[in-house]
């Protein structure tokens, strides 16, 4: 029995987020796992081309330890280098692509990276940033990412393309674990705005712990359809990189959008998720309403108003399940804090009006079924709602009602 105390591989093995993908490939093996354009991969198909590109790295003197840039938007070959990179025991460090060279030089100089994978459109800022670098400084390697553009072909520093390292890869490639959970997974850098970046390292468990409660907190289910809307480069992705492999998502990548692209991709692919910062959101304020539901994750800064009042739809759902409730609408009203927050104005049932809730027991009732951002601020009791001649609730006259009442009690969600 005293065996038993002492871990072994047989009773213990490090947490790592990058047993998800090849648990996906044989959960999920033929559902898609990344669309781009006109390009969808299957789990399985990631997977292989995972470990071919892991093996490609190795073949340039990559190992355990060395760090290996990339400088790339939304784009397949980022999601998958946030695999292959850590495969061979490397660790990944994601730079900002709105960066210019000057700081991107002083990350590659601190970091010592050994290898960038860097997109066409941004060859000439690292080759910049390459000549910048101090000439005691060893230059690390460069691979092209020539993605949809055909025309651009290795020039000058660069060593080869990444589907011809793909393509050349060893699709049986044995992947390194870590030895310990604490072996080092990813390294970001803060963008430098009020002085130089400062790095943080994650390890294999702080990355595997920080995906999985990710998922628990957001509630993502089973082979979600996920919007890449969210910078992978931003703290890959808050994690979701390895987070939706986990559940066998469909990755819907963008190299650019606007509002445009967003609301035709949502309705193309009947995207589930999508995360991104308030001035991302803020984008979606006036497009058309959607006939599903999109579960928005946000952070850096409340909501825009606009945004979250476009949520009223499901808020008004989630008050008619309530059993006194007969009308429900939801506007925005004033706040002193974050500008606007929702307000519910209801009409209940002939049966309730003799015991009817309390506003305090309608937002409980809501804060059990919305996320906090959603749940009504401010409950406004009426005998019946305003309505047009053919009956549709008159939203801007309550509108004006709520505008008319002033600010609410200073909130904090």
């Amino acid at each position: 029995m005293d065996a038993l105390k002492n871990p072994n591989c047989a009773n213990s093995s490090p947490l790592t987020p990058l047993g998800f993908i090849e648990r996906a490939a044989i959960v999920y093996a033929d559902s898609p796992s990344i669309v781009y354009n006109h390009l969808t991969y299957t789990w399985t198909d990631t997977f292989r081309r995972c470990l071919q590109l892991a093996s490609s790295i190795t073949s340039l003197a990559i190992g355990k330890g060395d760090v290996v840039s990339v400088l790339a938007p939304n784009i397949p070959a980022t999601y998958e280098l946030h695999f292959a990179i850590t495969m061979t025991g490397a660790v990944i460090n994601t730079i900002n692509t709105r960066l210019d060279a000057r700081t991107v030089s002083v990350i590659l100089r601190h970091n010592e990276s050994k290898l960038v994978f860097v997109d066409y459109q941004l060859a000439r800022v690292i080759q910049e940033a390459i000549s910048l670098l101090p000439d005691r400084c060893s230059h690390p390697q460069l691979v092209l990412i020539k993605d949809d553009n055909p025309m651009s072909s290795p020039v000058g520093e660069f060593v080869n393309t990444y589907e011809a390292m793909v393509e050349a890869g060893d699709p049986g490639f044995k992947w390194v674990r870590p030895e310990s959970d604490w072996d080092p997974m990813t390294l970001n850098y803060t963008s430098g705005t009020t002085s130089a970046p400062k790095g943080v390292v994650h390890s294999h468990r702080g990355t595997f712990m920080v995906a999985v409660d990710s998922l628990l907190e957001w509630g993502v289910p089973k082979q979600p359809v996920c919007l890449w809307t969210l910078p992978m480069f931003h703290a890959n992705g808050w994690s979701y990189v390895w987070g939706m492999a986990a559940v066998g998502a469909t990755n819907i990548c963008l190299r650019k959008f606007d509002a445009l692209t967003i609301y035709t991709a949502i309705r193309t692919h009947h995207v589930t998720h999508m995360c991104g910062a308030p001035v991302v959101l803020n984008m979606l304020s006036d497009g058309e309403p959607l006939s599903h539901t999109v579960h928005l994750m946000t952070a850096g800064a409340p909501p825009p108003a606009a945004v979250l009042l476009r949520t009223d739809v499901e808020v008004e759902s989630v008050l008619y399940m309530h059993p006194a409730v007969n009308e429900a609408a939801v506007v925005g009203r004033p706040d002193e804090f974050w500008g606007e927050t929702p307000c519910a104005f209801l009409s209940l049932k002939d049966g309730h009006k003799k015991k009817a809730p309390t506003p305090n027991e309608i937002m409980q009732f809501c804060r059990g079924k919305l996320p906090g951002y959603m749940v009504p601020k401010s409950v406004v009791f009426r005998e019946e709602l305003p309505k047009t001649s053919t009956g549709k609730i008159q939203k801007y006259t309550l509108r004006e009602q709520a505008k008319n009442m002033g600010c609410a009690v200073k909130s904090r969600i």
